[in-house]
């Protein structure tokens, strides 16, 4: 049996490694993230998820010569002005944590009414080949925010989103409903379903056939 075609995971995020993962567990690849290979720090410096997702993507296939793979996402609030949107992994300074991203933007939305909370998650997934031939696909999940936090799952802001249709926040489901209906899942069926059920995107090259960690 041939080896599979390995594909990098573009992000040190441990939380994006775990629901990616998990959401493409079914891809015939095998996956190299930040645990087994190390590449340079890539500066998001885009105006959008597209050009943030596909500056990671690209860095780090040429980095490691194989293809990779990245996505960029982001929370955009009705009452905001679709803020943060791409910033939202920086929407209370570069060096904040989610916890404080968080809070932060809770404390802005403080005097937001329930009607008026509206927001969604949006999601660019990138796929690159070393060389810099790319192809992505964009979903979003809508949803409203909460006034405080609840659950212990998920990442970023989830503990204060509910999305659509549902009475949890994301940080309270299953990780298997979050990933069915949340906009990294759909944006990464899309991927797959884009690169065709044979992965002829993935066609393989000997030195991305046998590829190990450095």
């Amino acid at each position: 049996m041939a080896p599979r075609p390995a594909v990098a995971l573009a992000t040190r995020n441990s939380g994006k490694v775990r629901e990616i993962l998990e959401i493409c567990a079914d891809w015939p690849v095998r996956w190299v993230t930040y645990r087994d290979a190390s590449w340079p720090e890539v500066e998001e410096s885009g105006k959008s998820y597209l050009e943030n997702a596909e500056l990671k993507a690209t860095a780090v296939a040429d980095a490691l010569g194989i293809p990779a793979i990245a996505d960029d996402s982001g929370i955009e609030v009705d009452a905001l002005g679709g803020a943060p949107g791409p910033r939202s992994a920086r929407f209370a300074g570069p060096a904040q944590k989610e916890a404080e991203n968080l809070r932060f933007l809770l404390e802005r939305l403080r005097d937001v009414p329930e009607e008026s909370r509206t927001a969604r998650y949006r999601c660019v997934a990138v796929y690159s080949r070393p060389g810099g031939q790319t192809h992505y696909a964009e979903a979003t999940c809508e949803g409203r925010l909460l006034f405080e936090p609840r659950g212990s799952g998920g990442f970023g802001y989830d503990p204060a989103f509910v999305p659509l249709g549902h009475d949890r926040t994301m940080a309270e489901l299953r990780p298997e409903d979050k990933n069915a209906i949340s906009h990294r899942g759909k944006a990464l069926r899309a991927l797959r379903d884009m690169l065709g059920a044979d992965f002829p995107m993935f066609a393989s090259d000997p030195h991305e056939e046998t590829y190990e960690s450095r």
